[in-house]
């Protein structure tokens, strides 16, 4: 079993950055593979970053690349992700996952734990 918590989500303006933090416990952390995804209102719920247990080859959805960054420190049992320059149409919850296989996959269903989700408001 692991235990996902996130925090760190809130109200931004537009271009304004945030920082989503994910804290796990439970199964050994550095063994898994990490993904964050997010869901608006009325969508379903989509891929955002994802990273390996060694956190080499981070992976990010189109509308992520260039503005989010994806990070994880297993010492601390953490998983981050790194918002810069918000849009609007970023606002969703945002939740964390993890994920028993090797390799980053950007489908919800491969991922085995969840966390209960923070929300992300970027206002115009």
């Amino acid at each position: 079993q692991v235990q996902l918590v996130e925090s760190g989500g809130g109200l931004v303006q537009a271009g304004g950055s945030l920082r989503l933090s994910c804290a796990a416990s439970g199964r050994t952390f550095s063994s898994v593979t990490m993904g964050w995804f997010r869901q608006a209102p009325g969508k379903e719920r989509e891929f955002v970053a994802g990273i390996s247990w060694s956190g080499g080859s981070p992976n990010y959805a189109n509308s992520a690349k260039g503005r989010f960054t994806i990070s994880r420190d297993n010492a601390k049992n953490t998983v981050y992700l790194e918002m810069n320059s918000l849009k609007p149409e970023d606002t969703a919850v945002y939740y964390c996952a993890a994920r028993l296989g090797v390799k980053v996959s950007k489908g919800p269903a491969e991922y085995n734990y969840w966390g209960q989700g923070t929300q992300v408001t970027v206002s115009s």
